[in-house]
C-alpha cells in the first residue's frame, strides 16, 4: 500500500517566527498580504509570499480559483502558484515539504517568508505533521463518485457507517468529498479511517492544537456572516462576467482532464464542469457552487477555531484590520 510519507513538523530553528496568514474564503487574506509586502517596500524589506491554497497550484485555473493577478504577482514574489498542471495530484505532505524548503530559501537570500492561504490541512501538515493515510487511487475514487451520483450521497453515508461508524457519525451525509475519500481509504488499507487517525487525531484539523514557536499566525475572521456570504455571492457573479465558463471551457479542450482529478473537483470548478456536461442548468450551476463556496468558509471556519492561541481580526471592522495589518509589521523580521 502506497502511503504518503510521514511528515514531521518543523522544528523551530529560526531565531523569528514565520508570519502567516489565514482565513475563510473572501476574508481579504490577499489583500492584507499585497498590504503588507507594500510596506515592507517602503522600509527596504521584501517579502516574498508562500501561497497555501489548493487550487491556486495548478495552471489554467485562474479567474474561478480568485488566482492573485498578474499585476500581484509582478509586484511581490508569489510561490507555488501555477506549479502544476490540472492533470496532476498535490497533497498536504508536498505542500509541507515545499513550504519549509521554501522558508529556508527566502530567508537565505535575506527576503522574507509570508504564508498565506485558506487550505487547512496544508496547514497541518505543515505546522504539526501528518501521519500516514493511503494516497488517493484515481480508479476507486472515480467509482465510488460515480456510486454517489447513482445512489446518493446519503446511501454512501449509510455504506461508510457499515464499516468506520465512528467516521460516519462526525461527517454529513451529503459531505460527498469526505464521505468518499473515508470509503477510499477503507477501501484501499481494508481499515477504518478512524483507526488509521487514531494515532494522529489532529490530521483532520479537529484535534485542536497550540501554535508552534515557529509560527505567528494571523487569522481574518469575518463576525458577519451574512454580508460574507453576499460577498461571495458579488465576486461569482464578478467571475462569471470576467469569462470563468470560457476559462472551463478551454480546460475541457484537454482530453486528460476528467471530473474527478482534484482540481477539477475545486469549488466552483466541479459546478462549471457539471454544468458544461449538461448535467445541470446555469441557475443550478450557481446556486450549487455558491453553497460550496459556503460550506467552504465553514469547515475553514471550523478548522481555525479549534487552533488555540490564534490571533484574529475581524477584516468586515476597518479599526481591526487596520490593527492586523499593524500586528504584521511588527512582526516583519528576516
Amino acid at each position: 500500500m502506497q502511503t504518503e510519507p510521514h511528515i514531521q513538523p518543523m522544528q523551530s530553528l529560526e531565531a523569528n517566527p514565520i508570519l502567516c496568514i489565514v482565513g475563510p474564503t473572501g476574508a481579504g487574506k490577499t489583500h492584507l498580504a499585497m498590504s503588507l509586502a507594500e510596506y515592507a517596500k517602503s522600509i527596504d524589506l521584501t517579502i516574498e509570499l508562500i501561497s497555501m491554497d489548493s487550487a491556486l497550484v495548478y495552471r489554467g485555473l485562474d479567474i474561478g480559483s480568485a488566482k492573485p493577478t498578474k499585476a500581484e504577482q509582478a509586484a511581490v514574489i508569489h510561490h507555488l502558484i501555477d506549479i502544476l498542471e490540472p492533470t496532476e495530484v498535490y497533497s498536504a505532505a508536498r505542500f509541507a515539504k515545499d513550504a519549509k524548503r521554501l522558508c529556508k530559501e527566502i530567508r537565505g537570500r535575506g527576503n522574507i517568508p509570508v504564508v498565506v492561504g485558506g487550505t487547512m490541512l496544508y496547514w497541518r501538515a505543515w505546522a504539526h505533521g501528518l501521519s500516514s493515510l493511503p494516497t488517493a487511487n484515481p480508479e476507486i475514487r472515480a467509482r465510488l463518485d460515480e456510486e454517489g451520483k447513482t445512489l446518493g450521497w446519503p446511501a454512501m453515508h449509510a455504506k461508510l457507517a457499515e464499516v468506520d461508524p465512528e467516521t460516519a457519525a462526525r461527517l454529513k451525509p451529503n459531505d460527498s468529498q469526505r464521505v468518499q475519500r473515508a470509503l477510499e481509504v477503507f477501501e484501499i488499507s481494508g481499515k477504518p479511517m478512524s483507526t488509521l487517525l487514531a494515532d494522529s487525531p489532529s490530521e483532520d484539523g479537529r484535534g485542536g492544537s497550540a501554535i508552534p514557536d515557529w509560527i505567528k499566525l494571523v487569522s481574518l475572521e469575518p463576525s458577519d456572516r451574512k454580508r460574507l456570504h453576499q460577498n461571495l455571492e458579488k465576486r461569482f457573479d464578478k467571475m462569471l462576467l470576467a469569462g470563468f465558463l470560457d476559462e472551463v471551457k478551454i480546460l475541457r479542450t484537454n482530453s486528460e482532464l476528467h471530473a474527478n482529478l482534484p482540481a477539477i473537483r475545486s469549488v466552483g470548478y466541479r459546478q462549471a464542469w457539471e454544468y458544461l456536461n449538461g448535467e445541470i442548468d446555469a441557475e443550478q450551476m450557481r446556486y450549487k457552487a455558491l453553497a460550496a463556496t459556503r460550506q467552504l468558509g465553514k469547515r475553514q471556519l471550523t478548522w481555525l477555531r479549534a487552533i488555540a492561541g490564534r490571533n484574529t481580526f475581524d477584516p468586515f471592522n476597518s479599526e481591526e484590520l487596520k490593527v492586523a495589518l499593524d500586528y504584521c509589521k511588527k512582526n516583519l523580521k528576516k
